[in-house]
């Protein structure tokens, strides 16, 4: 009876020590922070105006001129108080395997900033602004490097099969409104955020532009039609074949750009011959000026109609009465 208790006694126990613990109270642990927002580099930040760009103006592309060109599309610009547009135009690369992404404005603080392009092994983040040509918004589907040639797509790119013959046939989807819309945020401005590629593409090694692109915009900055307040938005060159190429063959205007009116050209033919355009009525109108009084019509640019009325033809009359008394006394 006392050995059957014993072993009773100690199996309770047993099971007592059994028994796991409870589980230790939760810990509340946050979820991880968001990833920060995209910010351009500084070093291509330029210009801030607190004015949005105007809208793209439509325009043709020019054929490439010859094989290895680049194309570069046009954007406005600010200098001077104002816009003014820089023309699109084909490019040679400073190297080969390098594309160029384009620059775009973006409202950051309140303020558009223009970010500049440049030549990457890839394309990087440009707005999503679509500028037309292979270039909708994300990336560039006008053509591609294979090995150390460039093959130009020729369903938006205008080739002449011609003077080229690396050329593919690839169709592109535009998955974007086209509405010529130049800058990305802010009021009205394309809503899009760079892709992860992008991203990458944006903390590659870059190249500056080339010198002549720097003189393509340098040219357009001295030119006073290309400013968005005297071409309205349709800038009379457009697009260009060849960097800073701007009165040369193959010159493209803007759809609706308007030609200076004839009479600025009249003028300046006049002014080159030392005659005022108004064929030098006023200055006759200032000699009688003295005898604007008792003449007025001299006023109006006819000083030689009162020279009839002035005494001299009197002398000449009375000699021809003294002929007449002579003849009339002989007879």
């Amino acid at each position: 009876m006392v050995v059957s208790a014993v072993t009773l006694l100690g199996g309770c126990v047993a099971q007592v020590r059994a028994t796991p613990p409870p589980p230790p109270p939760r810990v509340y642990v946050p979820p991880p922070p968001p990833p920060p927002a995209y910010v351009a580099p500084a070093v291509e930040v330029g210009v801030q105006v607190n004015e949005a760009p105007p809208p793209l103006p439509d325009y043709e592309q020019p054929p490439v001129p010859e094989e290895g060109y680049l194309w570069t599309p046009g954007y406005w610009a600010y200098a001077g108080g104002g816009y003014y547009w820089v023309p699109g135009t084909w490019v040679q690369p400073p190297r080969v395997g390098v594309l160029w992404t384009p620059g775009y404005w973006g409202f950051v603080g309140g303020a558009y900033a223009f970010h500049a392009g440049y030549w990457g092994p890839h394309i990087g983040f440009y707005g999503g602004v679509n500028y037309g040509f292979g270039y909708v918004g994300v990336g560039f589907a006008g053509g591609r490097w294979v090995g150390n040639s460039f093959a130009y797509n020729r369903s938006v790119t205008n080739i002449n099969v011609t003077n080229v013959h690396n050329t593919y046939n690839e169709t592109v989807i535009k998955n974007v409104t086209v509405n010529k819309v130049s800058y990305n945020g802010g009021a009205g401005g394309v809503a899009a955020a760079p892709t992860p590629q992008e991203r990458v593409a944006a903390h590659e090694t870059h190249v500056p532009p080339t010198p002549l692109q720097r003189q393509h915009v340098q040219q357009a900055a001295k030119n006073p039609a290309l400013f968005a307040k005297a071409n309205g938005g349709h800038p009379s060159i457009a697009a260009t074949p060849k960097p800073a190429a701007f009165n040369g063959p193959g010159v493209v205007r803007a759809r609706g750009a308007v030609t200076p009116p004839a009479r600025t050209v009249d003028a300046a033919q006049h002014n080159n011959t030392g005659k005022p355009s108004t064929g030098g009525q006023p200055q006759a109108a200032h000699k009688p000026a003295p005898n604007a009084g008792a003449h007025p019509q001299a006023v109006t640019g006819k000083p030689n109609a009162a020279k009839p009325k002035t005494p001299k033809p009197n002398p000449k009359a009375q000699p021809e009465k003294k002929t007449h008394e002579p003849q009339g006394d002989n007879k």
